[in-house]
């Protein structure tokens, strides 16, 4: 079996994935085996394998840090809320129902040998597993049933550290009473502590880890400084929707709606010099963007409702009555459209819902899930901002519970090639005639950055600006220089000597 290691947290979004990221690249750049496993991740960001099985996004990055191709035993327990109470509840990448939380935490005990087996096969493979835990590791409430922190490091027999975030306030108190809350035999596997996100001076701390590590017994393993190291994060919890953007020459808004996914789909726009992103959350409203973005959504119909009771259904019709290009992906490509049917109740009591309009498209939700990847390229003739587009490639992964049929006043987006790796030909998203407002189920359309950097240009060019080229060769090989970043980054901070000796007792 290989060495194992799990990083544990104070709380959620103290920068467990990252740290978990950056050792991965770590151990791989030493010339290791590495695989990333969390055995239970809540989030609404998915993504879809080869194999068309479902998995977290934080562990898709994981894994490609590690140099692998993700697979659903990476993540083997995916929970998405779906609202009231209630999460979908994915095992080995497969659906296997809607549970309320009191549901699922009677289930979680036949989950104990689904993660055992997930774990033990991973760990025979790999040199080392690099394990993640889920927000705090000392809900004393949930752990007589835990199986996403110490009861996960426990099944693995595996040796923690914990993480703690000191940008948040409390640090040294928030890690001294993680400690006090668990028992002697949980005490025992952490074998140190990391502050993550630290603004100022070290040495203004060194005093303070000294009483800390005297007061938990376990070093403090690193001090990481706050950093911009462009890594995707694993849900809604991110600081990213908060950030505050100067306007650039293309300008992007997109619309957080309460049930929101996959909005990894847009972090490609981060690497282009000329585009600035806007997140529109509750109670803001849309300013005067290029581009307006509906993402996903994991209830369609609620997020629709929010939309338009806050007034951002009329702002986006007058945007697009101004030219502006108006953009769904999964979720908001049916809310773009005219009728959304939902006779089998998939997402709750209402049959027949009015889309926005803006496409001539009717969806109709099915009780099976499409979870699918694929490849596809631009069809011909499009106008407007998708003039010259035609003959792109894309590609992507679909994940939806409905089917869209178009009507007569509009064109196909695309047409996919390639399905789960078998040669298909069929047509798949719509344009209106023109060429301003599209929709497609491809989750990560835009991280092709031919197709994005050409659409881009298009935009500028509307606007009386010139063409440009993307700095980015691809949005692949950006992510492997912030990998390489991250792992230099974290070379420098963390006593990696230390990590490996905690991995060798």
């Amino acid at each position: 079996m290989g060495k194992k290691i799990m990083l544990q947290g104070t709380a959620s979004n103290v920068g467990k994935s990252t740290i978990v990221t950056g050792l991965c690249r770590i151990f791989k750049q030493d010339g290791f085996t590495v695989v990333p496993f969390k055995s239970q991740n809540m989030a609404l960001n998915s993504f879809i394998t080869k194999e068309g099985l479902e998995m977290g996004r934080a562990q898709v990055s994981q894994a490609e840090a590690s140099g692998l191709e993700p697979i659903a035993d990476m993540n083997p327990i995916l929970l998405k809320p779906s609202g009231n109470n209630k999460s979908q509840v994915i095992v080995r990448g497969k659906v296997v129902g809607n549970m309320s939380s009191v549901e699922y935490h009677d289930y979680k005990l036949q989950l104990m040998d689904v993660l055992k087996e997930t774990f033990d096969e991973l760990n025979s493979k790999y040199d080392i597993t690099v394990m993640e835990g889920a927000g705090s590791c000392a809900e004393i409430n949930l752990k007589a049933r835990d199986i996403s922190n110490m009861g996960m490091a426990d099944i693995a027999d595996s040796p923690v550290i914990i993480v703690g975030d000191i940008d948040r306030g409390g640090v040294f108190a928030s890690l001294a009473g993680t400690m006090l809350l668990l028992n002697e035999e949980e005490r025992k596997r952490v074998k140190g502590v990391i502050i993550n996100k630290f603004r100022g001076r070290k040495e203004l701390l060194e005093d303070g880890i000294k009483m800390l590590e005297e007061i938990i017994n376990v070093p403090v393993l690193g001090v990481l400084p706050y950093n911009d190291i462009k890594i995707e994060d694993e849900d809604s919890v991110t600081t990213r929707f908060k950030k505050v953007i100067g306007v650039k020459d293309v300008h992007i808004e997109i619309i957080r709606t309460p049930h929101m996914s996959n909005f990894t789909d847009f972090h490609i726009f981060e690497t282009q010099e000329d585009v600035s992103v806007r997140y529109v959350d509750y109670g803001e409203y849309l300013g005067n963007p290029d581009v307006v973005i509906i993402p996903g959504s994991k209830s369609t119909i609620d997020d629709l409702k929010f939309i338009r009771e806050n007034g951002l259904e009329d702002q986006i019709k007058s945007l697009h009555k101004k030219g502006k290009l108006i953009v769904g992906i999964c979720g908001g490509y049916q809310m773009l459209g005219k009728k959304l049917k939902d006779p089998y109740h998939v997402e709750g009591e209402v049959e027949e819902y009015d889309g926005i309009g803006l496409l001539d498209t009717e969806t109709i939700f099915e009780e099976e899930k499409t979870t699918t990847q694929v490849k596809a390229i631009i069809c011909e003739g499009l106008s407007g901002y998708l003039e010259c587009l035609s003959g792109k490639e894309i590609r992507g992964y679909e994940i939806h519970m409905g089917v869209t049929n178009i009507g007569n006043n509009i064109r196909n987006l695309d047409a996919i090639t390639e399905k789960l790796g078998e040669e298909v030909n069929y047509t798949e998203g719509s344009v209106n005639n023109e060429g301003n407002v599209f929709g497609t189920y491809i989750h990560g359309i835009f991280d092709e950055i031919e197709f994005t950097r050409a659409l881009l240009n298009n935009i500028r060019q509307s606007k009386g600006l010139e063409s440009i080229e993307s700095k980015v060769g691809s949005f692949k090989e950006f992510k492997e220089n912030e990998y390489d970043k991250l792992a230099d980054f974290l070379r420098e901070h963390l006593d990696i000597d230390k990590i490996y000796e905690i991995m060798n007792d």
